[in-house]
């Protein structure tokens, strides 16, 4: 583990408060951000280590996670030596709130000088996308450009985190009132999110012929 990163094992209260996938999310100021870091390293079997992080000292985490990653990526850009072969790394994230733009934007230019590293992210729920012209929706559709699969997080997914990432000695887990109708809701906004529209996609066009 990278003992510089948060306490492993998240407290069950914050947990529920910080990824809860209420309608209206007050008082949720900071995004909280659980990671598991796979590699393979033979053709049976990887590498294996999570953990997690929170917005700290101004710094969004999702860029917090970069400074970490030449720890929990050792080799991921070689050593230096010439024809080096890099080696690939699978990052998924379970973030209470999907990245802002800045954020998007930084991880976009990231990833596509770094082709051999996949990142997947599942949200609790969607960072100011409620308006149509959100420049949050822009930059989650700029993550899906980059080969980012972006998801909302459903029962399996909170379940899944429950069960490696919280103090499970707290209780077990339940699902909390309007769970799987919030998660239902936001999977459908996304969709629509990541889904140019037709209009969007003459637009494009357009500028492919410079019109």
């Amino acid at each position: 583990m990278i003992t510089k990163l948060d306490s492993v094992l998240l407290p069950r209260k914050k947990f529920i408060f910080h990824y809860k996938n209420m309608r209206w999310a007050r008082g949720r100021h900071e995004t909280y951000l659980c990671f598991v870091v796979k590699r393979r390293v033979g053709p049976d079997s990887l590498t294996f280590d999570f953990g997690h992080l929170r917005n700290r000292n101004g710094c969004h985490v999702e860029l917090l996670f970069m400074r970490y990653l030449g720890a929990l990526c050792p080799g991921l850009w070689g050593q230096g030596g010439p024809g080096e072969k890099r080696l690939s790394y699978s990052i998924t994230w379970f973030c209470s709130w999907s990245p802002c733009v800045n954020c998007s934007v930084t991880l976009s230019q990231f990833l596509s000088k770094t082709p051999n590293l996949r990142l997947r992210i599942f949200v609790s729920r969607l960072y100011f996308c409620d308006m149509e012209n959100s420049r949050e929706r822009d930059g989650l559709r700029m993550l899906k450009k980059a080969g980012v699969q972006i998801s909302v997080m459903s029962y399996k997914d909170y379940f899944y985190c429950w069960q490696t990432f919280v103090d499970r000695k707290q209780g077990k887990f339940k699902a909390w009132d309007e769970m799987h109708q919030n998660s239902v809701r936001l999977t459908r906004k996304l969709s629509r999110i990541l889904q140019p529209s037709e209009t969007e996609d003459l637009r494009d066009a357009f500028k492919l012929l410079g019109l």
